[in-house]
């Protein structure tokens, strides 16, 4: 027992699924019990549909139990820790047996990942007993210059991942080479996609990455000050920044002279944001730190020539300096032998929408969309069939089933007319309608506008508008024409990449599934039996027994008929909530 260590993941999907009242309870039958094993905290490992996840390792191995719950906790403790005896009925994943949900972790490689669920992210001993602050060490103690650090991560073809996918070593390379008396790196947390938490998992599970990429990042452009831009609505990830920052700075990796490098000065601050999407934008995320209204503003000048308060100003997201480190110590061959040509590595991606498997996975790039939902995600849940994914967020696209096998890199999935994003993959069924899917998106992405430039700010009111018409069944011939010279136009004339971009979603739905569009205009239909203004509920009166149920629970008693006699529905005034439907046990009501 003494050598058993029991980890509990408390990553925010973690602590949402219960699991801060079953570690309570692991720690309280410790207490009660007087039992001798070690019991820690982690993050989030991946597996967001089998939490609340407790991970037992004994002298034989790993076994990771899902859905713990206290009643759960209890058993484990009673049979694996006191006598001995896994329950494997509840183990998801082992290193000793096989498992139902082992494909789960099949293809995966773990690079920015690569400490998540493994370490307790509060502690900074846990991270540099995995290599941590190895490679900043490495360069110091070695007297790496910063041009050969460049160069390195040049080589190690390194893009961006927060969705630009600029080549990282040269984004620093311009940082380096635009001299200033004082320069600025930022760390993109503003983490905004809807269905999106990589950057939060990674915040959560394994800060210490992150801080060390911008150290080494900062040492190579001859930063003094970085910045972790980060979403107010990720309390967990700042909680644990602060004590990462703390841990820090009290060893000597942060502040003056830091790893006893004399003249080596820097530090981070932690900016809070306040949800604009907008302010992913590089220069609206600058104006917001210097503390005005987060607004786009023209370039050139980049930010590598004059950034944050004019100076030179290197920014990329969380993904990527987590990348850093490892790529130093292991050496760009490593790095480069995952991926294809143009995209190096591997990517993050959130699972997220119609699947099996929701959560988080890192795989190689070059694996294939339809590899990722069926062979890591487990496919689509209720034997419905798949229909598309979302990639990008409000900037990317939806692709349709038949473009599944596409890879995974970013000149494949931009020939989709998707984009890679950040990494949410939203993945939707049959049910799913893709003009409501579009509207859903634009919505959004109105809502967001800054409302500097006109083509943005009306644009893609003047698109939600027709969008929205057309799902209640007020379509008009003509629609879909305006609805493409609209989205070409704003994506002319937009100022950032944000408003560029807005139109994707509507243009990849009609690209791909125009048909539905057509539907909803020409024939006021819904295929996908979604938007509710094009519904119509009948009664079958062969089935209908004349139960009454759906005649009162009608909100709008719209439902006429006699006990025991077949209903009928007054079209007229029945307005589409399908209560009725959801209410009937005798299938007797028909959605057409």
């Amino acid at each position: 027992m003494a050598n058993k260590k029991v980890i509990v993941g408390l990553g925010s999907c973690g602590i949402a699924a219960g699991a801060a009242k079953t570690f309570d309870k692991l720690e309280s039958l410790k207490k009660v019990d007087n039992l001798l094993f070690d019991l820690k905290k982690t993050s989030c490992i991946g597996m967001c549909f089998r939490e609340p996840l407790v991970e037992v390792i004994d002298e034989t191995g790993s076994f990771l139990y899902g859905n713990v719950d206290e009643s759960k906790a209890i058993e484990i403790v009673e049979k694996h820790i006191k006598n001995d005896e896994p329950v494997k009925e509840l183990v998801v994943h082992s290193d000793i047996f096989d498992t139902p949900d082992d494909y789960f972790f099949q293809n995966q490689v773990k690079i920015a990942l690569r400490n998540c669920g493994l370490i307790d992210p509060e502690n900074i001993e846990d991270y540099e007993h995995r290599d941590g602050y190895l490679s900043i060490k490495k360069i110091l103690n070695e007297k790496i210059s910063n041009e050969d650090v460049i160069k390195t991560m040049i080589d190690s073809g390194l893009r961006g991942r927060g969705g630009g996918g600029f080549p990282t070593g040269i984004k620093w390379k311009f940082a380096y080479n635009n001299k200033a008396d004082q320069k600025y790196i930022i760390c993109n947390a503003d983490e905004g996609d809807p269905g999106a938490f990589m950057d939060r998992s990674l915040l959560e599970g394994d800060p210490h990455s992150v801080l060390e990429g911008m150290i080494i990042g900062a040492y190579c452009i001859q930063a003094t000050s970085g910045i972790i831009y980060c979403r107010a609505e990720y309390p967990l990830a700042i909680k644990r920044l602060n004590i990462a920052l703390e841990q820090a700075r009290a060893k000597g990796y942060l502040g003056r002279n830091i790893f006893g490098t004399a003249g080596f000065d820097f530090d981070i601050y932690i900016k809070e944001g306040a949800g604009a999407f907008v302010c992913g934008e590089e220069t609206a995320l600058i104006a917001s730190v210097e503390g005005k209204r987060g607004m786009p503003r023209k370039r050139p000048p980049f930010p590598a020539e004059a950034g944050l308060w004019k100076k030179p100003t290197n920014i990329n997201n969380v993904e990527t300096f987590a990348n850093v480190p490892w790529i130093i110590l292991h050496g760009y061959e490593a790095y480069t032998q995952y991926g294809t040509e143009k995209s190096k590595g591997t990517k993050v991606f959130a699972l997220a929408g119609k699947i099996c498997n929701s959560g988080l996975v890192e795989v190689p790039m070059g694996i294939t969309i339809r590899d990722v939902i069926f062979k890591l995600g487990g496919g689509i849940p209720n034997g419905k069939k798949f229909k598309a994914v979302q990639l990008g967020g409000p900037s990317g696209g939806c692709i349709p089933e038949y473009m599944a096998d596409t890879i995974v890199d970013y000149d494949s999935v931009t020939a989709t007319g998707a984009i890679m994003g950040s990494g949410g993959m939203v993945v939707m069924d049959e049910t799913t309608c893709m003009v409501d899917i579009a509207k859903f998106f634009l919505n959004f992405t109105q809502l967001e506008s800054c409302g500097k430039c006109t083509f943005c700010r009306i644009g893609t009111k003047r698109m939600l508008e027709i969008l929205t018409r057309i799902t209640q069944g007020k379509g008009r011939e003509g629609d879909i024409e305006k609805l493409e010279e609209l989205a070409y136009q704003i994506k002319d004339n937009s100022l950032c990449g944000l408003g560029q971009t807005a139109p994707n979603p509507v243009l990849s739905t009609l690209k791909y599934f125009r048909n539905e569009y057509e539907a909803h205009i020409r024939d006021k239909k819904c295929p996908a039996k979604v938007c509710k203004q094009l519904l119509t509920y009948t009664i079958n009166p062969e089935k209908c027994t004349g139960c009454t149920v759906c005649a009162k629970k009608c909100p709008v008693a719209a439902i006429d008929g006699e006990k025991k006699l077949p209903h009928i529905i007054r079209q007229d005034d029945c307005i589409r909530c399908g209560d009725c439907y959801s209410r009937c046990k005798f299938d007797a009501i028909s959605v057409i």
